[in-house]
């Protein structure tokens, strides 16, 4: 029995190539988006795909983020599957109300006769020198919102089997592609074709104490959780990979098994996703801790443009093995 050597690829490339196995197994899809044609993407995901597809399929839009949602979601309506690309999720607050009064209410409000299939990608997060308003992490916001999936691919097999499973699903999904991984690289192994878009996974089983994070954070909390084992700590890494809905049944059984959690989200701490896991533990989990919930959040500035400033304000390892340390041996 022949067996496929795993493919090595960029975050990036997985990208590129879920959006074009889309647009090859349904000539309902399309992309719009804003430089998704010519130039290929403002961060080269969909490079060379109007050269495959032509502007029929890829197309450019006019700088105008609430005029591209809206017509998604027209075209979501009438039958077609787009994938609609913002350039940032900053951009996205021009689009906020296609999105939250549109997108995520009308097939409450039809009583279930129109769906909206819509996808949406927007890149997120900072680390790239790109300043305030090309650097947040809203998608915690966007979990807020019922009506709508929200996701945050941290590996290669997420970002590259994602895209398949947001358009199947008959309501609107966010796609959330953090800005640090597209040039990061990884293995996909060519057995597994689909993934499940309910589910949290645990990317490194601990015993100590249980680190949740997703996206960007993801390999921050992986590179704390092998400096901790150097310390005898052994971390449990959940990758919640789903913002919304939330999959409590993985979280829970990890934090009930460890006893003790940290969150890393790299949104504000003040109303965050981080905010809402916690609170959703004290409310269930709270006999079962052995310890306080700590949080290691993005401080609450504007995301700085000069390096050692934005390194300063983001979440780093320093800062996830320092709240671990404290909490499974406190000085």
């Amino acid at each position: 029995m022949n067996e496929q050597a795993p493919d090595r690829m960029t975050y990036r490339e997985a990208c590129r190539q879920a959006i074009r196995d889309a647009l090859i197994r349904d000539p309902r899809c399309f992309v719009m988006g804003e430089d998704v044609g010519l130039y290929g993407g403002c961060y080269a995901v969909t490079k060379g795909l109007l050269e495959e597809f032509g502007p029929e399929r890829i197309r450019d839009t006019p700088l105008a983020e609430s005029v591209i949602t809206g017509a998604g979601i027209g075209a979501a309506i009438g039958g077609l599957r787009p994938v609609v690309e913002i350039m940032t999720c900053n951009f996205s607050l021009l689009a906020l109300d296609q999105i939250v009064n549109n997108a995520a209410t009308i097939a409450h409000m039809s009583g279930g006769q129109f769906a909206v299939p819509l996808v949406i990608r927007m890149a997120t997060g900072g680390g790239r020198q790109l300043a305030a308003q090309h650097s947040h992490s809203l998608e915690g916001w966007y979990a807020h919102i019922p009506g709508i999936t929200v996701l945050a691919p941290g590996t290669i097999e997420d970002a590259r089997l994602m895209l398949a499973a947001a358009l199947a699903d008959p309501n609107p999904v966010l796609i959330f592609e953090h800005v640090v991984l597209y040039n990061a690289e990884g293995e996909l192994d060519p057995a597994i074709t689909s993934v499940d878009i309910r589910k949290a996974r645990i990317r490194r089983e601990g015993r100590d104490l249980t680190i949740l994070t997703y996206g960007g954070s993801l390999p921050k909390a992986l590179a704390a959780a092998g400096e901790l084992a150097a310390a005898g700590i052994e971390a449990e890494i959940v990758d919640l990979r789903v913002l919304r809905p939330l999959d409590n049944e993985t979280i829970y059984a990890s934090v009930g098994r460890t006893r003790r959690c940290v969150i890393v989200d790299e949104g504000w701490r003040s109303g965050s996703l981080s905010a809402e896991l916690a609170a959703r533990l004290a409310e269930d989990l709270f006999f079962e801790l052995d310890a306080p919930i700590r949080r290691v959040c993005t401080r609450e500035v504007p995301i700085p443009y000069a390096a050692h400033m934005e390194d300063a304000a983001l979440p780093q390892v320093a800062d996830i093995v320092e709240a671990a340390r404290g909490l499974v041996r406190p000085e």
